[in-house]
């Protein structure tokens, strides 16, 4: 079984295709961000951790059963593990 590939700034899903996948400076496909986060190898906001993560709970809201704050709690969990905010 695959592991699915996830944004390595946001934690979203980034599918099997390219399609969801950021761009490097060269316009290479980015294997780490989501197209939402990072293109043509620049991050789209230069948001602070604890502001992505209140980005990101409308999002996760809509997309699964979870309440705000159960969104929340799962971020502040997940997002200091991934590669963008590891040394914030």
């Amino acid at each position: 079984m695959e592991i699915m590939k996830r944004c390595q700034s946001c934690s979203m899903p980034m599918g099997t295709t390219n399609e969801l996948y950021g761009t490097n400076a060269d316009g290479s496909v980015s294997d780490d961000y989501c197209k939402y986060c990072f293109e043509n190898g620049v991050f789209m906001s230069n948001c602070s951790l604890d502001e992505m993560i209140e980005v990101c709970v409308p999002h996760m809201t809509y997309a699964t059963d979870f309440s705000a704050g159960e969104a929340r709690k799962m971020l502040r969990e997940v997002l200091p593990t991934l590669k963008r905010w590891e040394k914030a």
